[in-house]
């Protein structure tokens, strides 16, 4: 199964191409080389990461050309919405049609959406935001893998469970070789085409090792990198990008600026804004978010964060529920349920309809297991697959009890492939 179809360039426009997906149009920032109209290419996050040879890539296409369009109706039925819908009152009905008109929404009447607490508003709700997920994204779903490179972390945030305050961890550090292995056998065996590698901050690696790696995965495997090293020095952040880095996921967590200092010793959200600005100034795509459900968080805190995220230009938003670690100073707190999260995944499709993925977490993941499927028809059209080998897999234990452990890698793709199927998602990432 390959998770991008193949399109055909039909014209150039400055430094992007405009690719032709069943006769709709993308636009994918381009810079690969001899790159001619009639071309086949793959797109990933809104660039050309990759040429095809046409005779494989119409025969990608020919398989895929039915199965499209019956996934696409399948979707749009899913989609529709009901007009007619009664027992809402007319403030909700009221906002959503300002948001359906395409003006947005005050920081108060997010908060009152978010407070809702009857079940028929809270659905119509999500029934709405994956209507708006449907207008502008179509059936579309990204779907990465993430390596997990190290569970070694220098910092000591108080929710996580590779942080220093869990001194009963095994720690692990893949070498650059096996780094590489691993990404080339998502790519070549399991069809990735677009890989985050994930680490913990100043876990021992120097930055030329890690500039290194990505330049190989880049040029031999043509895969879209994602890095996630936490907290990085623009000198790193120049050269990974130089070595090919396009994507980094960087967490804000909250945006709370009291709540950021007490959660991370040492820390300055000031400072992590500042890198994630940075990123996006360098031309990196942004996947950022933060934790739902903190200790001492609110309505108003969460709304804040989605509206940050907005205003760092996301590309995509990663908002996953705080789930208590053992031996972490919040170990004896609780995480929200998952009713709540889906009216999280909701909101943040109200606040941005038109241009970020959302990704259904992990972390929600685990706290339900029907969340994926809850998640996509709340507005989602991302899902990351864990790619590491499951001797770490356990290790990287940011939570307890994480979702797909021991999952293999063939089970993790038939398992999304069935669901997407049944919600008429191509599993894909078009372009912009």
């Amino acid at each position: 199964m390959c998770y991008a179809i193949p399109g055909k360039v039909k014209r150039f426009q400055d430094k992007f191409v405009i690719v032709d997906y069943f006769g709709e149009e993308r636009r994918a920032y381009n810079e690969l080389d001899d790159l001619s109209i009639g071309d086949y290419i793959y797109a990933q996050g809104g660039y050309a990461i990759q040429k095809i040879a046409s005779d494989e890539a119409e025969s990608i296409l020919m398989t895929w050309k039915e199965t499209f369009f019956e996934l696409q109706e399948v979707d749009l039925q899913l989609s529709r919405m009901d007009l007619e819908s009664k027992d809402l009152s007319l403030r909700v009905v009221g906002l959503l049609d300002k948001v359906n008109h395409g003006f947005s929404l005050k920081t108060d009447e997010l908060e009152y959406i978010l407070g809702l607490e009857d079940e028929k508003e809270k659905e119509f709700i999500c029934k709405n935001a994956n209507f708006l997920r449907q207008k502008y994204h179509k059936n579309a779903c990204c779907v990465h893998g993430i390596i997990e490179i190290s569970n070694r972390c220098a910092r000591d945030c108080h929710y996580c469970g590779i942080s220093t305050f869990n001194n009963n961890l095994i720690r692990y550090h893949m070498d650059a070789d096996e780094i590489f292995a691993v990404a080339q056998k998502a790519v070549k065996e399991y069809s990735f085409k677009a890989l985050v590698l994930q680490s913990g901050e100043e876990c021992g690696y120097n930055t030329r090792e890690l500039a290194g790696v990505i330049s190989k995965i880049r040029r031999e495997l043509g895969a879209l990198v994602f890095i996630s090293f936490g907290e990085i020095s623009l000198e790193a952040l120049d050269q990974y990008y130089q070595a090919g880095a396009r994507g980094i996921l960087l967490r804000f967590e909250t945006s709370n600026e009291g709540l950021y200092n007490r959660l991370h010793p040492g820390g300055a959200l000031a400072r992590r804004i500042d890198l994630i600005r940075a990123a996006d100034k360098r031309g990196y795509l942004v996947a950022t978010g933060g934790l739902i459900g903190l200790p001492g968080a609110t309505a108003h805190d969460i709304v804040n964060d989605a509206l940050l995220a907005k205003e760092l230009n996301a590309e995509m938003y990663s908002f996953g529920p705080f789930i208590p670690s053992h031996d972490t100073p919040l170990s004896q707190s609780f995480s929200v349920s998952p009713d709540y999260m889906r009216m999280v995944i909701a909101l943040i499709r109200l606040v941005d309809p038109a241009k970020g993925k959302i990704l259904v977490t992990t972390a929600f993941e685990t706290l339900d297991p029907l969340a994926r499927r809850q998640g996509l028809l709340c507005g989602a059209n991302s899902v990351m697959l864990n790619v590491t080998p499951r001797r770490y897999r356990q290790l990287y234990s940011i939570y307890p009890g994480r979702a797909h452990q021991s999952q293999s890698i063939p089970e993790q793709i038939e398992e999304t492939i069935v669901l997407l199927k049944s919600l008429g998602r191509a599993p894909t990432d078009l372009g912009i």
